[in-house]
């Protein structure tokens, strides 16, 4: 068995596991977003503690449409919340719009990981498109410069995930420590909270890996031609 035999192997096992993995993200969502919060908390509510106590004054708070679509946007400084997440008053959304104010802080306080992977995102959608062209080529072709080139293009965004992983675990542990300090959740609501950003960053980590395979995979298939 070649070497990129066992790396297409690999790719199937994480992806199987991604998938199951995004189910859990889900389950455990719904799990807390049935969990009310004692104090009638919202996320937009939790959001716009966190930003005034931290001297936040230039994001915008915006509703969105979709399922945990949340985000926070540093080019136009917008905490994009879902509208689940928006008005709803349960743990898991609290949770999760305080995930998002730990991207707010970390951008407000010039966090290096944060401002690298935001100049890293133009790389990485250049690379993604282009990665796969090139290797298409190369095999067509039977060209093994080509099929190198995808693997050195598909690399940035190994280098995408590998920084935005410690940038989302970053930003969840601002998230339970502002959610703690200013008495968002109570100490059992905590413990939700914990555990749903908890699963949530796993999934970064499960996207690194599988970027991770999938290029010596790459690499594998350009040795061999």
């Amino acid at each position: 068995m070649y070497w990129s035999d066992i790396f297409y192997i690999l790719t199937l096992v994480l992806f199987v596991v991604s998938l199951i993995a995004s189910g859990v993200v889900k389950s455990r969502y719904r799990r807390y977003a049935a969990e009310r919060t004692a104090n009638g908390m919202t996320g937009a509510m939790a959001a716009d503690r966190i930003l005034r106590a931290n001297g936040i004054t230039d994001v915008t708070i915006v509703q969105t449409t979709g399922t945990l679509t949340d985000n926070y946007n540093p080019t136009n400084k917008t905490l994009n919340l879902s509208q689940a997440v928006y008005g709803g008053a349960d743990v898991a959304a609290v949770s999760v719009a305080a995930h998002e104010c730990g991207h707010a802080i970390q951008h407000a306080t010039s966090y290096p990981l944060l401002m690298l992977r935001k100049s890293l995102v133009p790389v990485c959608n250049i690379g993604s498109m282009a990665s796969y062209v090139a290797i298409i080529l190369g095999f067509l072709f039977q060209k093994t410069g080509l099929i190198t080139l995808g693997a050195v293009l598909f690399s940035g965004i190994v280098l995408f995930n590998l920084v935005t992983l410690p940038v989302e675990v970053d930003a969840s542990k601002r998230a339970l420590h502002e959610v703690e300090r200013l008495g968002l959740l109570t100490d059992d609501e905590l413990v939700g909270g914990r555990k749903v950003l908890t699963v949530a960053g796993m999934t970064y980590f499960i996207s690194l890996v599988t970027s991770i395979v999938q290029l010596l995979r790459l690499l594998s298939l350009a040795r061999r031609k």
